[in-house]
């Protein structure tokens, strides 16, 4: 017999963040999260998301024991200001029963169908900055921090209970000696001269913050066109500036901007914390940020996390200034691996700015639709 509660209090929402850690104990690939962080992740006070959007937190029990969890979330920027019927779900971990995944989902379709939503889709986070996606191919490569991993089970469970497949990311990884400098450093020179731009460096956070609302505004710009996509709200802007911006190496930061200094492209790029996370265990104090500032200063991989390009600007090579300031960087700090993180499999824009890297997909994931 499952058992489905809603999550009302500060010690089951607790449970809900710590359940990941019981299925996945064993796996050597799954990444845990700041527990800390995650709890303020769900905070409503904290979180400006919920001036937008709602979420309602689930938990299953079988025998008196947490089975699976689910976060049933709806964006009302996306329902009413685009029009988007969508009734969304993530953060949603199960043991392998399919009783219990449908219980779960069972709520979803409930709140969806009570909102007179058309359908459910998911694992997604609040917007497109979140975590999205369920892994379907790649199993076998640990989980950069900023997705999701699970178990080859799940697909099983989205596809037994009527859910379809709606939208495939891909994730890559180049090694940086793959990276030729002559395929972008006579061509950044060449763009630098023939639109009078240029990039900005920066050895310290407090000389990034004044950039990082125009990142924002050019994030939304330049990724607007993409299926799905939601905007950073102004109070959203600050919550991410101040949650991600201090936390990212300054240099790992790159701006180009135009003769009037106008943002016109970006890119941040984090040294990879997974491992340092998995040796932190959920936990901060008393050896987890000591781990994490090692990874910091050390980390051979790098991960990047978000690129842009003003649309006047696109396929007009902008992308070669931002590398020619990356590889400088790259080879003084001894980086040996770049990844990914996920991507539309149809964003064909974003393709064409790395094939020169010849990079190789080592996962694949998906969201899974369902119509109510």
């Amino acid at each position: 017999m499952i058992t489905v509660k809603e999550i009302h209090s500060k010690s089951d929402l607790k449970q809900f963040v710590k359940f990941p850690f019981k299925i996945y104990k064993d796996s050597k690939y799954w990444v845990p999260p700041i527990i800390s962080q995650e709890l303020q992740t769900f905070d409503k006070k904290k979180n400006p998301i919920f001036l937008d959007a709602e979420a309602r937190f689930f938990l299953a029990y079988k025998n008196n024991t947490i089975v699976g969890r689910i976060a049933a979330i709806i964006n009302w920027l996306e329902v009413d200001g685009q029009n988007q019927k969508k009734m969304r779900f993530g953060w949603f971990d199960f043991i392998d029963d399919v009783e219990v995944s449908k219980a779960l989902l069972l709520e979803v379709e409930r709140i969806g169908k009570s909102h007179n939503l058309e359908y459910a889709e998911g694992p997604v986070g609040f917007s497109n900055l979140d975590k999205v996606g369920v892994i379907t191919e790649g199993y076998d490569v640990i989980a950069p921090m900023v997705t999701w991993y699970n178990h080859p089970y799940y697909v099983k469970h989205y596809e037994n209970l009527g859910y379809k497949p709606e939208k495939t990311y891909i994730e890559s990884i180049f090694p940086f000696s793959n990276v030729n400098p002559e395929t972008f450093s006579k061509a950044q020179e060449l763009i630098k001269n023939r639109f009078g731009v240029k990039a900005l460096k920066f050895e310290k956070t407090e000389d990034v913050m004044p950039y990082v609302d125009k990142m924002f505004d050019l994030f939304n710009e330049s990724y607007a066109s993409l299926s799905s996509f939601v905007r950073i709200t102004d109070i959203q802007k600050e919550y991410f500036k101040k949650k991600f911006i201090s936390f990212i190496n300054p240099e790992y930061i790159k701006f180009v901007v135009d003769k009037d200094d106008e943002l016109i492209g970006f890119a941040i790029v984090m040294p990879s914390f997974a491992k340092a996370l998995q040796k932190a265990k959920g936990k901060l104090f008393p050896l987890g940020f000591n781990h994490i500032l090692k990874a910091k200063k050390t980390s051979k991989d790098a991960i990047f996390y978000l690129i842009g390009i003003h649309p006047e600007y696109q396929n007009k090579g902008v992308h070669a200034v931002i590398f020619n300031e990356y590889y400088d960087i790259f080879k003084k700090k001894g980086i040996e691996n770049c990844y990914r993180t996920p991507e539309l499999e149809d964003n064909e824009a974003i393709r064409k700015i790395w094939k020169h890297f010849n990079p190789t997909i080592f996962r694949r994931r998906k969201t899974f639709r369902k119509n109510l």
